[in-house]
């Protein structure tokens, strides 16, 4: 019963999905953080007293080196913190791992081999991209891995891989980014390589293809890196897929494409759709981004009657972007970051910040958090008015975007996973 499941799924963050603002339960989203943007799958933490400052030895309660390169970010739940990476082997592919820390210590608990070097492939990839970079998912006993075009697979908690799905090959374009998402009994994530993009669905239990459909667009280049979104719109579930050319709404029981609407030849669209005050807010890639706010109740081809507003003075081509109260919040790659009516698209300040950016801004505790290339974050007010409230140099590159769990930040940079805290015990 599909629909039960995506109901049960939609449970404690049914407001959001709903395309709601009012607060979300406190437990567990605040002590868990289950994939890619969070409990709220839109870059919001729900705890509360997290550091405003830190340094490479401030507030550091740990730091371990990570092994090989991925730009996966941490995804935690209970005492364990999972993430990806691809090591080279200097003979055919890289070596595709899942790697468990214990969350009090740092330590390492486990490193599996899920794709071995004979089974991957060692294409060159974009100096912003690894062989490792889409987010896992866990949920309860199980966690789900993604490496993209060489494959995906489900573990338990002890790092014991229970199946393997590597038969959806595809021809990549500068390596895969995009995370899959869980619906009900399925999971799913697109392939959109170089040809024939498709949008699919498997049984989280055995690894086997539910549906595969193929996406329709006119973009000369195929080629995209997005994370899907789970939404309700009258009750009915509604994936979220934004690809080269179009995004477009899927009905989780069987793929069939429920809506779509068109930007032309935008492609490599990177950031995960938000859904807030019945709009979807959605970026559309190269060459020329543009942000979108479309109301998803249409059916069809509703490119023409169904935005709201658009802009592309700001639009982001990799962060996504958040939404707090009335308010859209968004930094583009060169360090623009915008506040927008989220309702209207009114312009309410636009401010140049240190660097250039790739990973996804956090809201918490009334603040938006944005994280440069370079691992610093600066850190304002929420607020229809500029103001900065700090700013924190880890000096190390990082792409990947923040988890929040607890009072603690696990923040991934190119070489070492950090927990961020305050020094004083801050607790769970």
């Amino acid at each position: 019963m599909i629909l039960f499941a995506v109901t049960g799924l939609l449970g404690s963050a049914a407001a959001i999905v709903a395309g709601e603002t009012p607060a979300l339960p406190r437990k567990p989203a605040e002590a868990e953080w289950p994939e890619f943007r969070g409990p709220t799958r839109q870059g919001h933490a729900t705890g509360g007293n997290l550091p405003l400052e830190w340094s490479t030895t401030k507030n550091v309660i740990w730091k371990q080196p990570v092994p090989g390169a991925g730009w996966s970010s941490p995804v935690v739940s209970g005492r364990q913190v999972f993430l990806t990476s691809g090591i080279a082997t200097g003979s055919g592919g890289p070596s595709l791992r899942t790697l468990c820390l214990d969350r009090e210590t740092g330590a390492l608990q486990w490193d599996t081999e899920v794709f071995g070097p004979a089974e991957t492939t060692g294409e060159q990839v974009h100096d912003k991209n690894s062989p490792a970079s889409p987010t896992p998912i866990v949920e309860g006993e199980r966690l789900y891995v993604h490496f993209g075009h060489n494959g995906t697979a489900g573990l338990d908690r002890a790092g014991r891989v229970l199946w393997r799905q590597d038969a959806l090959r595809y021809d990549p374009e500068h390596g895969s980014g995009g995370s899959p998402i869980l619906v009900g009994d399925r999971l799913v994530f697109s392939g959109d390589g170089r040809r024939d993009p498709f949008v699919v669905a498997l049984d989280k239990a055995t690894g086997e293809v539910i549906w595969k459909v193929p996406r329709v667009a006119d973009a000369r280049q195929k080629f995209s890196f997005c994370t899907a979104l789970l939404i309700a719109v009258n009750g009915q579930p509604q994936i979220i897929s934004p690809g080269s050319g179009a995004v477009s709404a899927f009905d989780p029981k069987d793929g069939r494409e429920l809506w779509r609407v068109r930007y032309g030849q935008g492609y490599s669209v990177v950031p995960r759709p938000v859904f807030a005050h019945g709009l979807l807010f959605i970026a559309t890639g190269f060459n020329r981004p543009d942000l979108l706010a479309i109301r998803p109740d249409g059916e069809g081809d509703v490119t023409d009657t169904h935005i709201a507003w658009r802009t592309t003075k700001g639009a982001p081509l990799t962060p996504s972007v958040v939404v707090v109260g009335d308010e859209l919040y968004a930094v583009n790659d060169a360090g623009i970051a915008s506040c927008w009516d989220a309702k209207t698209g009114q312009l309410h300040w636009q401010e140049r910040l240190e660097g250039n950016y790739s990973s996804s801004p956090l809201a918490a505790e009334g603040r938006i958090y944005f994280q440069n290339e370079r691992g610093t974050t600066t850190v304002i007010e929420a607020s229809r008015e500029f103001r900065k409230l700090a700013t924190n140099h880890l000096e190390e590159r990082t792409l990947a975007s923040y988890a929040v769990a607890g009072r603690s930040f696990f923040i991934r940079t190119e070489k070492h996973l950090y927990r961020i805290g305050h020094a004083d015990g801050e607790g769970r």
